[in-house]
């Protein structure tokens, strides 16, 4: 199994499946069972964002509703980012953790969806619906061989992806300096172009994650794996819905 856990995902990494279990005589990993839990993932961060959101717009006031969601928003980033260790480094945990860290996740997102609404009216549903239509559209090349994944076509996605974090890493660090990227977070062509990439390359993850999910079920993986690939599937929609949202608020930041 070693050449098929390469992807630029985190919790896909090389040794994602490799977990020294084999079931044998019991129930083994399937790409049915993995879509059926990131359903269940995908309702507890849908569950907690509409909570989130309906707290920051039934506030009387703009100052209660930033204080009603700030918080949630802290918890839930800092939370989520440990759970997500936390099952990175313990698969075996991933029916526990990957739920609570869907619904941290949905803290965060509902909070940052419902300041983006007050600025950009109906962005939030596009940038939804264009989430998901982007899903469906990667799910369809993969499925159709219009995408096919190699070992050249990885180690691009894993760079471009590596050089991502790297720069919003800098850009994080670099702030506390007074040093910001203006024309890049801007809506200036250069801050739409570059959002464009990162979409894109957001969105080539939905294929890696396909591929090595359904490697994985391919090879036996234990059936709780299909929590961890659940749970893999949704740092990627995360972050690809995050990116979609940034680059429509520049799009928008120009009219």
């Amino acid at each position: 199994m070693a050449q098929l856990m390469r992807t630029s995902n985190p919790a896909l990494t090389g040794d994602s499946f490799r977990t020294g279990e084999v079931a044998y005589g019991g129930e083994s990993m399937t790409i049915s069972g993995t879509v059926n839990k990131t359903g269940l993932l995908l309702l507890c961060c849908v569950v907690a964002a509409a909570w989130t959101w309906n707290r920051f717009f039934n506030a009387t006031s703009p100052e209660e509703a930033m204080s009603s969601i700030a918080p949630l928003i802290v918890v839930g980033g800092i939370g989520g980012f440990i759970l997500a260790m936390v099952t990175i480094f313990k698969k075996q945990w991933a029916g526990v953790t990957a739920p609570i860290y869907a619904l941290l996740e949905g803290l965060v997102l509902g909070g940052i969806s419902a300041l983006m609404e007050q600025r950009f009216h109906g962005i939030a549903i596009q940038a939804v619906a264009l989430t998901f239509g982007t899903l469906i559209a990667m799910l369809v090349a993969y499925r159709t061989g219009l995408i096919k994944v190699t070992d050249k076509l990885r180690l691009g996605i894993v760079a471009a992806t590596g050089g991502i974090a790297v720069f919003y890493f800098l850009q994080f660090i670099l702030g506390f300096f007074g040093v910001h990227f203006t024309a890049i977070n801007g809506s200036s062509p250069l801050g739409i172009g570059f959002s464009l990439i990162v979409v894109v390359v957001a969105a080539l993850n939905l294929v890696l994650d396909f591929d090595l999910i359904e490697n994985g079920a391919r090879a036996g993986a234990p059936k709780y794996m299909e929590w961890y690939g659940a749970f893999a599937l949704m740092i990627t929609l995360i972050w690809l819905y995050f990116e979609i949202l940034r680059l429509l608020s520049k799009f928008r930041s120009r009219n």
